[in-house]
């Protein structure tokens, strides 16, 4: 599933995001699973607030790490991908 740039993410209703220590973790309620997230998924997810959308996020992390456009578009594309497939983030049309 691809993720377009417009696209407005939230967390998933059952999930919540906890830091700990250097990193931070993703409880899904519902199943109980917990989620281990490096610093990529961590920034990404600091970012997700149901109003942003992919694109915003992105520039928003492009600011915060002086990292390439393109390169961060087609990561954090890929990772939004990931994140809706395991009912981590939602978005309009995209859930169920």
């Amino acid at each position: 599933m691809e993720i377009a740039s417009g696209t407005v993410l939230r967390l998933a209703d059952d999930a919540s995001v906890q830091h700990v220590g250097d990193g931070a973790v993703v409880l899904l309620a519902r199943s109980g699973q917990l989620y281990t997230c490096n610093g990529t998924t961590e920034a990404f997810l600091d970012k997700v607030d149901g109003a942003r959308s992919l694109g915003q996020i992105v520039g928003l992390l492009c600011e915060e790490f002086e990292i390439d456009k393109g390169t961060l578009d087609e990561d954090m594309a890929a990772l939004a991908s990931d994140l809706v497939s395991e009912g981590i983030l939602a978005a309009p049309g995209l859930d169920g």
